[in-house]
C-alpha cells in the first residue's frame, strides 16, 4: 500500500514545506485539501509545483467556503476537474450535511446514478468519506451515518470510500465491526488514518483508545493496495520544524513496521526509539499483539 500525508496534517505551515517534509520523511505522495491557497491563483499550476516536490496521489474537496468555488455542487465538480487536468487519480469529499439543511446538495447528490461515470468521468475515482459524530449525545451532522446506508447508497452509485478511522471510532458503532463490513464491500479506496478518543479526534497512534495496530497488521495481512493517508490534528507536533521532522519520521516508521512485511532501514527505525510518541503508539501495538495471541 501506498502511505501518504495529508497536508492537512501540518496545515500551519505554508504547503511546500509540507510536502518538502513528508518527501523527506520518505512517504510515497500527498493528499492535498483544497483550502484558502486555491482562491486566487492558476491551481493547476500550484499542483504541479508541489507535484514536483512529491506525488500528489488524491484531493480532498473543500469543506468550508472558498472564494470563487461555489456551492458544495460546484465544490465538488471542481475539485474532479482539477483532479483530471492534473492527473491526480483520486478526490475524496464529504456526504450532505443534514444539520446543515444542504437541501439543494442532498437532492443534487441523491440524483447522480453513476458517480464514477457523471462525476469521475472515467479518469479519477470519486471516494466520499465516513463523518464522524459529535456533542454530548454522539449524534452524526451528516447523511449517510449509519454504516449499512452508506454502503447500500455507494453500491447503487458506483461510489468508493474513503474510510477515516477517527471519525469511525467517534460513532457508536463497533470500530472493527463497520470497518470489516466496509471493508468487505470491496468500496474502500483510501483510508485516513489518525487515533481517537476522549471526545478528540485525529490523535497520534497511542493517544486514543483505537485498535490500531491491529487494524494495519490486518490491512497488510490482506494485501490492501491502496493508499493509507495520515491524518493527523498539528497539535499533536511540536511548533518547532526540527521537532515535527522528528515526530514525523517517528510516525512513519511505526507505519512501515506495521504495514509492511519488511522493516524499514534499521536507522529509520531506531533514532527515535524510546521517545514519548514512540512509548504512546508501542504500548497500544505489544496490548494489541497479546490480545490477538490470547484470542488465538
Amino acid at each position: 500500500m501506498k502511505l501518504v500525508l495529508s497536508a492537512g496534517s501540518l496545515y500551519t505551515l505554508p504547503m511546500a514545506k509540507v510536502f518538502e517534509i513528508a518527501r523527506d520523511t520518505g512517504f510515497d505522495g500527498m493528499e492535498v485539501i483544497i483550502n484558502y491557497d486555491f482562491q486566487y491563483q492558476d491551481n493547476a499550476a500550484l499542483i504541479r509545483d508541489l507535484h514536483a516536490i512529491l506525488p500528489v496521489c488524491s484531493l480532498h474537496a473543500p469543506f468550508f467556503e472558498i472564494d470563487g468555488w461555489g456551492n458544495k455542487i460546484d465544490q465538488l465538480l471542481r475539485t474532479a476537474a482539477l483532479a483530471i487536468d492534473t492527473g491526480i487519480p483520486l478526490i475524496n469529499f464529504h456526504p450532505p450535511a443534514w444539520m446543515a439543511l444542504e437541501l439543494k446538495f442532498w437532492r443534487w447528490f441523491n440524483g447522480v446514478r453513476d458517480f464514477q461515470a457523471e462525476i469521475g468521468q472515467g479518469q479519477v475515482t470519486i471516494t466520499i468519506e465516513n463523518m464522524p459524530c459529535t456533542g454530548a449525545f454522539k449524534v452524526n451532522p451528516y447523511l449517510l451515518g449509519l454504516t449499512s446506508s452508506m454502503i447500500r447508497f455507494m453500491q447503487e452509485r458506483n461510489l468508493y470510500m474513503t474510510f477515516d478511522t477517527a471519525h469511525m471510532g467517534s460513532s457508536k458503532a463497533n470500530f472493527l465491526h463497520d470497518f470489516h463490513l466496509f471493508y468487505d464491500s470491496g468500496k474502500m479506496r483510501n483510508i485516513h488514518f489518525s487515533d481517537y478518543g476522549y471526545g478528540r479526534e485525529h490523535l497520534l497512534p497511542g493517544r486514543g483508545v483505537l485498535p490500531l495496530t491491529r487494524f494495519l497488521n490486518h490491512l497488510r495481512e490482506t494485501g490492501y493496495d491502496n493508499t493509507l493517508t495520515l491524518e493527523l490534528s498539528p497539535h499533536e507536533f511540536p511548533e518547532d520544524e526540527s521537532g515535527i521532522r522528528e515526530g514525523m519520521a517517528e510516525i512513519f516508521a511505526y507505519l512501515c513496521r506495521e504495514t509492511r512485511f519488511s522493516a524499514p532501514a534499521a536507522g529509520t527505525v531506531s533514532t527515535f526509539e524510546g521517545s514519548e510518541l514512540g512509548q504512546d503508539w508501542d504500548k497500544e501495538a505489544k496490548t494489541s499483539r497479546v490480545e490477538e495471541t490470547n484470542s488465538s
